[in-house]
Parts: C-alpha cells; sequence; structure tokens
C-alpha cells in the first residue's frame, strides 16, 4: 500500500535559479517513492557525501542551540497539511540551497506513507537520519488528521536524534511562494483560512467566512490563493482585490521559508508544539452537537 500510495515523479528545476528573498540556488529536484523505514536507515550507512563543487569548505550554522559545523548542512522538510503532502530533502551550501529530492504523498494516506516515504529519500540521496541537521515542518492549518499524523512523526524523528525542529505555518508558506504578504486557504463550511499581513500590519492569521471577510476593510490589495473554493469567496467578498493563484505550498517552499527561523534560532519547543489549527476538529464539532442533542432528548 505504501509503495502504491506515494506517486512516482519527476520534477526539474532549473540549476542555480535565484530565490531573491533569501538569494538561495536550486539545483534539480526528483520526487521518489516511499518504502520501509527500518530498512531505509539500516541500508544508508554511506558517510556523509560532499556537496557539490563550490561546497566544500565547512560552513557553520549557529544560532540559539542550533550549531552544525559540516561540508554541508542537511534539511528535511514535512507537509502533510493540504489534500496532498510531501516531504523534501535539502542541503545547504552557504547561501545556496540544493533540493536533493521531494516525495509527494497522498492526502489519504499520510499514516501509512509518511515515515516510508522519508526513509527512501534518504535512502536515495545516501544520508542516514543521524547526519540530518534540523526539521522544518508545516503545522498548519488543514487537515486535522493530516496536521497530527506529521507533527506526530517529526516529534519521534526529533525526540530520537536529538535534532532541532522550525515550525512554519501553511498561509506563511503560500504568502512565502507567492511573494505576497497575505494568502487565503479552502476551510470548506464556505470559510478560508486567512492570513492578512502588510508592510505596517502585523502578520494575522484566522478563520473567516463570508461575513467576516466583508467586515475586514480595507482588503488587501493582493492576495495568494491555490484552490478555487477560497478564490471564489474572496472574489465575492472583496471584488476589488487581486486574487493572485498560486501552485500549492511544498515541503521543499516549506525548507525556504523555514531557513530564516532556523538561522535566527526559532526552534519549536517539542513538547509543546502543537498544530495550527485555527479552529476545532469536526469530531470535537460533531461530540458537543450531539451531546446538546442528548441534553434536550
Amino acid at each position: 500500500m505504501a509503495e502504491q500510495a506515494a506517486e512516482k515523479r519527476v520534477e526539474w528545476v532549473p540549476k542555480n535559479r535565484l530565490v531573491p528573498k533569501n538569494r538561495f540556488a536550486l539545483a534539480k529536484s526528483r520526487f521518489v517513492t516511499g518504502h520501509d523505514f527500518s530498512r531505509a536507515e539500516s541500508a544508508a550507512k554511506s558517510t556523509r557525501p560532499l556537496g557539490p563543487e563550490g561546497c566544500f569548505s565547512e560552513i557553520q550554522i549557529e544560532s540559539g542551540s542550533f550549531s552544525a559545523t559540516a561540508e554541508v548542512a542537511l534539511l528535511l522538510g514535512i507537509d502533510t497539511c493540504g489534500p496532498s503532502g510531501s516531504v523534501a530533502l535539502g542541503r545547504l551550501c552557504g547561501q545556496n540551497l540544493e533540493i536533493l529530492g521531494q516525495t509527494e504523498l497522498e492526502g489519504r494516506n499520510y499514516s501509512a506513507t509518511l515515515v516510508a516515504a522519508v526513509g527512501e529519500l534518504l535512502t536515495h540521496a545516501g544520508i542516514t537520519l543521524t547526519q540530518l541537521h534540523a526539521i522544518v515542518v508545516v503545522n498548519g492549518p488543514g487537515s486535522f488528521t493530516g496536521v497530527r499524523v506529521g507533527l506526530a512523526a517529526v516529534k519521534g524523528l526529533a525526540e530520537g536524534t536529538g535534532l532541532q525542529v522550525a515550525a512554519v505555518s501553511r498561509l506563511a508558506v503560500l504568502a512565502y511562494k507567492a511573494d505576497l504578504p497575505s494568502a487565503a486557504l479552502d476551510a470548506h463550511r464556505n470559510e478560508v483560512y486567512l492570513r492578512v499581513a502588510g508592510p505596517e500590519l502585523t502578520p494575522r492569521e484566522l478563520l473567516v467566512g463570508a461575513e467576516e471577510l466583508a467586515s475586514i476593510k480595507p482588503a488587501p490589495p493582493r492576495i495568494a490563493v491555490c484552490d478555487e473554493a477560497a478564490a471564489k469567496l474572496l472574489h465575492e467578498a472583496w471584488p476589488s482585490a487581486e486574487v493572485v493563484k498560486s501552485s500549492a505550498p511544498t515541503a521543499v517552499d516549506a525548507l525556504r521559508l523555514g531557513l530564516s527561523r532556523l538561522a535566527a534560532g526559532e526552534f519549536a519547543d517539542l513538547e509543546l508544539l502543537d498544530g495550527h489549527y485555527l479552529r476545532r476538529s469536526d469530531a470535537e464539532i460533531f461530540g458537543e452537537q450531539a451531546a446538546a442533542g442528548f441534553k434536550h432528548a
């Protein structure tokens, strides 16, 4: 089942394409399928791989309790918040982030495929779990089950190895990817997860419906979306705003955004790390409704 759930794809990213915000260059990226993590870890006992040309001199990343001195710094990205998810492996050489691989995951099977996909990704790159330096995880908002599965896996990996973890919002990742301050994601029930930010406005993230959207004034002049449901709701509520469509954020995008968190020493306390849900789960909502029904019966 795990082999079937992770879709085989190959994505080519132009070599040395610069990412203006952080000046990181990308090499080609490849999607691979997941398999048993224990086999992957035992098979990947090679020494730390040297970086590409220009990455052989030592670099230091020191901030807070995160400190790594090596030819390269190896980073793992995990995003299981959306209809589909992904895991990505990156190698940081100075100011260059090389994407070694990314695996796409089917949303309904995160619990069955996530850890296996991480193992396969590491094996494909000839890297062991203990060679990683940090993990960047997207902790919501999005699917409650997906968020919980992703965070549980990250905590397990980090607690067993002492890896540092940086958590990023999926809304922030989408805004970063679209190079816009504001973004929105479909939250179902005719609602959106909304990030509102600007030059003189502290970023705010909230769950809103059509009525709440209409009360937010002024509306952002431009806002990023990656799904039709959010775009439709925003068009209706904010006809003067430009809705900018982007592809859905991925673990690669999370890695790019998370680099600044790692550099600033903004690490998550694993005991306190929780999902950025913005609303209660369906189980909690329907459980309360059922309890209220029984009470009045």
